[in-house]
């Protein structure tokens, strides 16, 4: 049994100082709740400098390690677990969700080996399948509690925690800033609005054939840009707060997420593994006054198209988390809740179960994903449909990142409002859920609604006059 080692550090509400602290370290990384702006979300956790790096290309993953590299054709999902292994089990604290473990992203094309779903579509990203580090170290920072800690396990280096110690504890170490950021062209969609309304028809086509009940259709933007993603991400933050956010750059590519909705969650409750998932399902724009706000979330509750689409992705995760849960415990505490953010009221529903003794926290998240709010139901024949409309892979977007702590504890994003850096251009997607009775007019508005504040926030900066 490895014993974590804690230090308490100075709680602060906004933790971006924190990290900017350490992101100049290898693979920084931080998990961040939107605090203080966000109205959900509890914990920040920042981590960087893992021990090893995995990379799953295709059927090949390559695992680097201090300068090294091997590879194995192996399942990537046993490979985390391999990796995982060499740390547990942990004795850590009961009330901290990720001490060291596994933190990384599992990307949609990676679901593709899980379902048996063709890959016939060209990728515009050179970004891996599956890209996660093993970190020794944590700092999680609980708004709840107003407290921050560091976690080490005991393989941590020693000249590590040291470096981290000092940062953290004087705050006085500034590394280096670029100056500003900007777009060089507004974002461009890959497909036109007639492009992308013909293709919602042929999905409706699909649905009355009996072949799907669902599909999740969405559409590709891209833009150029120069400066620092540090301060894209800033203002992104600022402008859509999410639970669910994260900030990870390596070298010319980084991700930049604003998630609402979380995937799969578990915590360890006397000693059973229980396991949450907050599917979304169901958008509609904020109001332009109170009286307007008030209108659009009550519509949005009474809608039945809506609380269709909410209740076909309850069923399908339901069948999801029964593979891995004990039988007779998924339940459904939240049907159709209202979630409001910046932009835009969701409909979210949760769904709980408690795990089988004998399956992992990576065994669940592989017989989840990917997650079925963003496939369609049923989950094949709806990703078979989405590769023969959509032009391009989806990379990242519509995958999970997150963690999975040696203690078992996990917790996991949908990667939505996700924006993906790769070399000097950056790549966003919108969709949402097509069913029997969809207008595709509306359903455009609405693909669009959900990115268009992330979109707005990046077009409006402006570099540096200092930049070349």
């Amino acid at each position: 049994m490895h014993i974590i080692q804690s230090e308490d550090i100075a709680y602060t509400a906004n933790s971006e100082r924190l990290f900017n602290q350490l992101r100049d370290l290898p693979d920084a990384i931080w998990l961040d709740s939107g605090k203080p702006r966000s109205l959900q979300g509890r914990y920040d956790i920042i981590s960087a400098s893992p021990k090893c790096i995995i990379e799953t290309h295709g059927d090949c993953s390559t695992i680097s390690y201090q300068g090294k590299k091997t590879t194995s054709s192996e399942d990537p999902f046993a490979i985390a677990k391999q990796q995982l292994s060499q740390i547990s089990p942990i004795d850590a604290p009961v009330d901290a969700p990720f001490v060291s473990g596994l933190i990384g992203y599992f990307s949609y094309d990676l679901g593709r080996r899980v379902v048996c779903a063709p890959t016939t579509n060209p990728s515009l990203t050179h970004l891996a399948d599956m890209r996660i580090g093993l970190y020794l170290w944590s700092l999680v920072i609980d708004h709840k509690l107003r407290k921050s800690t560091l976690y080490f396990h005991p393989h941590c280096d020693q000249l590590l925690r040291q470096t981290i110690g000092d940062r953290l504890r004087d705050l006085q170490h500034q590394p280096p800033q670029k100056q500003g950021f900007k777009l060089r062209k507004n974002f461009a969609a890959t497909v036109s609005k007639a492009q992308y309304k013909q293709q919602i028809d042929h999905i409706k086509n699909y649905i009355a054939a009996g072949d799907c009940y669902q599909v999740n259709y969405s559409q590709h933007l891209s833009a150029p840009y120069q400066g620092s993603l540090w301060q894209a991400y800033l203002s992104l933050r600022t402008a859509s707060p999410a639970p669910y956010s994260v900030f990870w750059q390596w070298g010319q590519q980084a991700l930049l997420s604003l998630s609402p909705e979380r995937f799969i969650q578990t915590t360890v409750e006397a000693d059973k593994l229980e396991v949450q998932t907050k599917p979304i399902k169901g958008t509609v724009l904020r109001g332009r006054s109170v009286e307007e706000d008030q209108e659009n979330a009550i519509k949005l509750l009474n809608s039945d198209k809506d609380r269709a689409e909410n209740l076909m992705i309850v069923d399908l995760l339901r069948n999801d988390l029964g593979k891995s849960c004990i039988a007779g415990t998924v339940k459904v505490p939240k049907l159709f809740d209202l979630e409001s953010f910046p932009n835009v009221h969701h409909l979210v529903s949760t769904v709980t179960g408690t795990v089988s003794p004998d399956c992992s926290p990576i065994d669940l998240l592989k017989g989840c994903f990917p997650g079925g709010s963003i496939t369609g139901a049923p989950k094949k024949r709806a990703m078979e449909i989405i590769e023969q409309l959509e032009p391009i892979q989806r990379s990242v977007y519509c995958g999970s990142i997150g963690y999975i702590c040696a203690s078992n504890k996990m917790d996991t994003n949908i990667a939505i409002r996700t924006l993906i850096a790769d070399n000097s251009t950056l790549h966003c997607w919108g969709g949402g859920g097509i069913v029997a009775d969809s207008q595709a007019d509306s359903e455009y508005q609405e693909s669009m609604n959900k990115i268009s504040l992330l979109l707005k926030t990046l077009e409006a900066l402006e570099a540096s006059k200092t930049m070349g």
